[in-house]
């Protein structure tokens, strides 16, 4: 290829500054061009916004590579917050006020005191407290948010309450045991029967004589307990008597008419043969508490009770319980008993 063919070759800049300066078809030439070579600034310095003479330099590259100046301004990116991030942050921030406002730990709000008695809800607690309902000490008290120590005297309709977990045990009880917490005789009582049931000190609801089987049930709260042996709440239960002869149907007829005894007229809400047993075994429902009631009913009329069952006491029965053992309440069960 010859020579005129060529593109020609553009003047090369000098490797150092004291190198010669091109000739006049350089883009240094002319007026405006600089003197010489040595006052050429070097391709690595700055550049000025504006030249001497006031023309402004448009070439802001070297700025942005060397950080001078962002690009367009540009904001960081700030992934906008869910409502999960807000839940996180709230929940964060009550735990940290429940931190920070904790007291000593042998006091507690008098309503969740109220609440772990098993009586009612923290709510329900508060609404309790205000009118007045509730005493410590001796004393109503009404404040919201008032601590009390583990060794006050509470008081709630006219009952003891504690804070303890409330517990309810069911008892298939047997023969030869009394319904009692103790025994001056050193006889058995049900509490022999469910000494590993709770760690909390419970109670029998109501009594069983000694010879008398059945569900009975044991509990640490004196809120069912009260409204469950209370008269006017009339607590349904049912018995599956045997005697010791037929039962005849004009008796039977009186027994649900009512049979007079020394606190009154025994009223007995139905009373009728079992299907499938003789004429000696009977179920009777009753709702009156006296003592040994039913009992006393069959032996007004001359006969006498070989053997008492209770198969039914509040709703609550003691089926797949075996005799002697026990079992603890479901929460639909406790719910139950609360509504009654």
């Amino acid at each position: 290829m010859s020579g005129e063919g060529k593109r020609p070759e553009r003047d090369k800049k000098p490797r150092s500054a004291g190198s010669s300066k091109p000739s006049g078809s350089s883009r240094y030439s002319g007026e405006k061009g600089p003197s010489s070579a040595g006052n050429r600034p070097s391709s690595n310095a700055r550049k000025p916004k504006t030249t001497r003479g006031g023309e402004r330099n448009f070439d802001s590259r070297d700025k942005y590579e060397k950080g001078d100046k962002k690009p367009f301004n540009k904001k960081p990116y700030v992934k906008p917050e869910t409502s999960e991030d807000k839940t996180k942050s709230f929940i964060q921030k009550r735990r940290l006020e429940k931190i920070s406002k904790e007291v000593h730990k042998d006091t507690v709000r008098l309503n969740k005191y109220i609440a772990n008695s098993g009586i009612c809800s923290r709510r329900e607690a508060d609404e309790l407290i205000a009118q007045g309902l509730v005493e410590v000490n001796g004393k109503v008290v009404t404040e919201m948010g008032y601590q009390v120590q583990k060794t006050d005297r509470v008081v709630f309709d006219n009952q003891n309450i504690t804070p303890e977990k409330p517990v309810y045990v069911l008892l298939n009880k047997p023969k030869g045991y009394i319904s009692t917490t103790k025994d001056e005789k050193a006889r058995k009582t049900v509490m022999d029967l469910t000494a590993n049931a709770s760690p909390y000190r419970i109670l029998p609801v109501g009594r069983l004589d000694r010879q008398t089987t059945g569900v009975i049930l044991l509990t640490n709260d004196g809120h069912i307990t009260k409204k469950l042996t209370h008269p006017s709440f009339s607590i349904q239960k049912i018995y599956h008597v045997t005697l010791d002869r037929k039962l005849t149907n004009d008796d039977m007829k009186l027994i649900a008419e009512g049979i007079r005894l020394e606190e009154g007229v025994a009223e007995v809400d139905s009373i009728s043969f079992i299907e499938g047993k003789p004429k000696n075994e009977v179920g009777i429902e009753i709702h009156i508490g006296w003592n040994r009631v039913v009992r006393r009913i069959f032996q007004k009329l001359g006969y006498e009770v070989e053997a008492l069952d209770r198969v039914m006491f509040a709703g609550l029965t003691k089926k797949n319980i075996k005799r002697g053992h026990w079992r603890i309440l479901t929460e639909q069960e406790v719910n139950n008993l609360k509504m009654l």
